[in-house]
């Protein structure tokens, strides 16, 4: 299953015709500009660079760089990861020491410019990006469909912010469904998907299809290539204790909660889509559910408060004047949870699922997620958009950290 089938169990919610065509035909198709916290710059620690990387993911970037400077990829900070087949600007934290070095590097489709000292930049050190999209294939009835898309999502008041296909993988579709395993405590078949399932249109797939089949951790440790390094990494490790617990819990941090936070996010997005299924607002708050706080555009989701009989004026008030938002759950530990219609849609879901959130806290405690609330909805800010004579159409905007562009570009398109 590729992401265009996994994604079409979500519902739009606007229901006027899509402008289909393609996104990312070229790099420079999809450029994305970090807007990093201004504190970023206190301090003098460490040397901040702004990233500027054609067709390198993040990670891929900031380990070339480190490997090259001769510095641990750990002492390089980021504030999010960006993605791979575009044009995108970043910042990056480097020791003070290895400023000139990091200066002097020459990296193929990287460039690095020197802006300020300043602190260690931890994931979150960020407002938002802006993106400028190009949509190719597309006619020239393009533009007015979509002004009429932008224009009925703006009455319901916004893009359903759903997490994008990045979130699951591309090819294979399977980050979730491997935190799912984790969560029922089933390492073994969780090392099975994320090493075995193959799409058959990747390098390696081959390896991957004989360890499927087979399981057999000799060979696969011969034939994985060593570009699959994480994959690598647990087949080396499982080797040495005979427990794929133990090697899930070798893999660095980050790798590891990838799988947890794509199960909450599927979870998050089969709320989303359910709540439209079942004609319940997402741009007005019903009793018992969680609203988070906006300023200026900007969700503040530790900012959260419930929704009573007493309070429902004064709180759909303020969502009308995008000073709220309503929100859904990233089930976790420690998660707050909806009460009324919206908490029963929650725990239909987790009923579903066949989970509970306790599930969340007997994780390996690195593994272990609290959960918190994110808001149903997105406006993107300042968005323009244009048709280009024999390009396609051209889209501006700005958004908040961790919302996609590619789940607002889904409405407008509506390919998947």
């Amino acid at each position: 299953m590729d992401y265009r089938e996994f994604f079409s169990q979500f519902r739009y919610l606007s229901e006027r015709p899509g402008i289909g065509g393609r996104i990312k035909v070229y790099p420079e198709d999809f450029v994305v500009i970090e807007d990093p916290l201004p504190s970023i710059l206190e301090g003098r620690k460490h040397a901040i660079f702004l990233l500027k990387k054609r067709n390198w993911d993040t990670m891929s970037a900031v380990k070339e760089i480190a490997k090259r400077a001769g510095i641990s990829h750990r002492d390089i900070g980021f504030a999010g990861t960006k993605d791979r087949h575009a044009v995108t600007y970043q910042y990056i934290s480097v020791p003070a020491g290895a400023k000139e070095t990091v200066e002097n590097l020459r990296i193929r489709d990287i460039e690095l410019r020197f802006v300020s000292y300043g602190r260690f930049i931890k994931l979150g050190h960020l407002l938002g990006n802006r993106f400028r999209v190009i949509v190719r294939d597309v006619d020239e009835n393009a533009f007015e469909r979509s002004r009429d898309v932008i224009g009925e999502l703006r009455v319901k008041g916004g893009f359903p912010n759903y997490f994008g296909y990045q979130r699951f993988g591309e090819k294979r579709v399977t980050n979730h469904l491997v935190g799912k395993l984790l969560l029922r405590g089933d390492f073994e078949n969780a090392a099975r998907l994320f090493l075995g399932a193959h799409s058959g249109e990747m390098e390696g797939d081959e390896a991957r299809k004989h360890f499927w089949e087979t399981g057999d951790v000799e060979r696969a440790l011969e034939e994985f290539p060593n570009f699959l390094r994480y994959e690598r990494t647990l087949l080396y490790r499982y080797r040495e204790t005979g427990s794929w617990r133990k090697a899930f819990l070798s893999l660095p941090l980050p790798i590891m909660r990838i799988f947890i936070h794509a199960y909450q996010s599927y979870l998050f997005n089969l709320y989303v889509s359910r709540r439209i299924e079942e004609g319940l607002p997402l741009n007005e708050a019903l009793v018992g559910d969680i609203v988070v706080q906006v300023k200026e555009g900007i969700p503040y989701r530790d900012r959260t408060y419930r929704v009573t009989e007493t309070n429902i004026d004064f709180v759909n008030e303020k969502i009308r004047h995008g000073q709220a938002a309503v929100s859904g759950p990233l089930f976790g530990f420690a998660v707050r949870r909806a009460g009324g219609i919206p908490g029963g849609l929650e725990e239909e879901i987790l009923e579903e699922e066949g989970l509970t959130v306790d599930a969340f806290r007997k994780l390996p405690k690195p593994m272990a997620e609290p959960g918190g609330r994110r808001e149903l909805l997105i406006r993107p800010i300042g968005m323009t958009y244009g048709y280009i004579p024999e390009t396609g159409m051209c889209f501006r905007f700005f958004l908040p950290k961790g919302v996609y562009a590619t789940s607002v570009l889904r409405e407008i398109m509506k390919d998947h």
